[in-house]
């Protein structure tokens, strides 16, 4: 059954709802809202080296530096978007930004790799909270199905962009300012977007919402932590290894006991019932589909152009510029496309781009191919991503009624990040494989063969820390070079192979499962 939103402000007779006379500059503080908290995501890879030498962070601590976050975010997506839809979701989203503003100043503030994990994590929380909120504010404020989906496919523009902006502002920032710069730019940004936000966005909840479901706040938390955790351990610990295989089944099982609970309970925080609808469900498959091989592209494109192109991290972040304007330009044009052809043709087109343009990479992608080439395979990856999430997330959100808009956006988004962590555990677990397999290859009379235990433990555990080992080797140091840089061609070979098929299979499960239109 469709319901209305429920607004606490009234208009007058006649006038339409303020959220009706804003609606567009609503959009444009949701998506404001949205940037920064996907831009966080990726600024932060930029500063990873800086953050060895000032703050004396090992390997492990650099990558729960990265990892904190996207663990807490993600995990706590599902109880962000439940609550809010029960206690408003303006309230959510201004509290969120609150939240994220104040845990960005700590994290710039702290002075121990430690501490600044911590920061991490609690930056998580607030944009857990501002997420979900941001996608149901604009499906509740756009009320006309066609509006809508255009809201949508610019916010899906807005988002993907995000993940691509994020090395540029931060090498920017990295070359005049210090580290903590990276997460201090958050705070002038939330102050805005808070008080944007409490002027223009009218407040809208489920409709007699019912009480809270703590048992399933509290499952769906633990499960996709447990799941999420497990995902971003597995290539430390080994992807067979009996730990990998334990966090796996605590959290199928912690699932499942959510799932059951949800059946059970009178008043579920999801209805799980809303998965056999396939707009809903199938749409959800596409979009983990896409941001698998994003994530994986994003992995590897900007250490391929800062180690192997030897491009600083502001010029890398630059050169990946042109994905960001592909992404904005498909996923604005996606809703037009679908009104003649239908969601089907269009996801499963731009999935089959994603698929294509990692193939192109993979095959041609070697130390000097030509940036001009590269422009081309970005162009291709980021019109296919704009066209396949623009009209998923639509489909995804015109399942539900409006109501449910804030857990139905929570759904999205925790796709949107399993799929982006999956990405970069796979991918990045395949593509050490490849490349230290690739190194032990390189025969008996190879530079790499020749160096000390240490050394060749160094190079194997970092492509980056190859650069160090070669000031040590004088003239050798050309060819210890190309041969780590061969190595990590292979493994970026097969790793854009890996993320092709994931894009290609996402493809063929579209056309099979995804209606076309509602």
């Amino acid at each position: 059954m469709t319901t209305t939103p429920l607004h606490e402000t009234a208009s007058p007779p006649g006038e339409p709802a303020a959220g009706d006379r804003h609606r567009w500059a609503i959009l444009a503080v949701t998506c404001l809202a949205v940037f920064v908290t996907v831009l966080d995501g990726t600024i932060v890879n930029v500063a990873l080296p800086t953050l060895t030498v000032d703050l004396g962070a090992t390997n492990r601590q650099l990558q729960w530096i990265v990892d904190a976050y996207l663990l807490v975010f993600t995990g706590l997506l599902l109880a962000a978007g439940g609550l809010g839809d029960k206690y408003g979701r303006k309230r959510m989203l201004i509290a969120g930004l609150v939240v994220f503003g104040a845990t960005s100043a700590y994290a710039g503030s702290v002075d121990t790799a430690n501490t600044l994990i911590a920061g991490r994590a609690l930056m998580g929380i607030g944009a857990a909270m501002i997420f979900p909120a941001t996608l149901a504010i604009i499906t509740n404020v756009f009320t006309d199905p066609a509006e809508r989906a255009k809201a949508i496919g610019v916010w899906s523009a807005v988002s993907g962009m995000a993940v691509a902006f994020g090395p540029i502002v931060g090498g920017w920032l990295l070359e005049r300012y210090w580290w903590g710069s990276v997460f201090f730019i958050n705070v002038p940004i939330t102050i805005i977007v808070a008080v944007a936000a409490w002027r223009l966005i009218p407040e809208s909840r489920e409709h007699d919402a019912p009480r809270l479901d703590l048992p399933g706040v509290f499952l769906s938390i633990a499960a996709i932590t447990a799941l999420v955790f497990t995902i971003i351990e597995a290539p430390e610990w080994g992807w067979a290894d009996p730990t990998t295989i334990g966090g796996f089944v605590l959290a199928a099982v912690l699932l499942a006991t959510f799932v059951w609970w949800e059946l059970r309970t009178p008043s579920p925080m999801l209805p799980v019932g809303i998965f056999r609808n396939l707009r809903f469900s199938a749409a959800s498959v596409a979009v983990t589909s896409a941001f698998f091989a994003l994530f994986g592209f994003v992995f590897l494109i900007t250490q391929y152009f800062q180690l192997v192109r030897g491009y600083g991290p502001f010029e890398a972040g630059l050169r990946t510029l042109p994905v960001a304007i592909a992404i904005a330009v498909a996923s604005v044009m996606a809703p037009r496309i679908v009104e003649r052809v239908g969601t089907t043709n269009v996801v499963r087109v731009g999935l089959a781009l994603l698929g294509s343009a990692f193939v192109w990479i993979a095959f041609r992608v070697e130390v000097d191919t030509s940036y001009w080439e590269i422009v081309g395979q970005m162009v291709v990856l980021g019109a296919g991503l704009g066209a396949t999430t623009a009209p998923a997330t639509e489909s995804i959100m015109g399942s539900l009624s409006a109501d449910k808009a804030g857990i139905g956006s929570a759904v999205n988004d925790t796709t949107r990040e399993l799929g982006g962590t999956l990405g970069v555990a796979v991918i990045g677990s395949v593509f050490s494989s490849v490349y230290i397999g690739a190194l032990d290859d390189g025969g008996a009379d190879s530079v790499f063969a020749g160096l000390p235990a240490e050394a060749q433990e160094i190079t194997r555990e970092s492509v980056g820390a190859a650069g160090f080992v070669a000031r040590e080797l004088g003239p050798n140091a050309p060819a210890y070079l190309a041969e780590v840089n061969d190595a990590f061609l292979s493994g970026l070979t097969i790793g854009c192979l890996v993320a092709a098929g994931v894009a290609y299979a996402g493809a063929l499960f579209a056309s099979r499962f995804l209606p076309a239109r509602a």
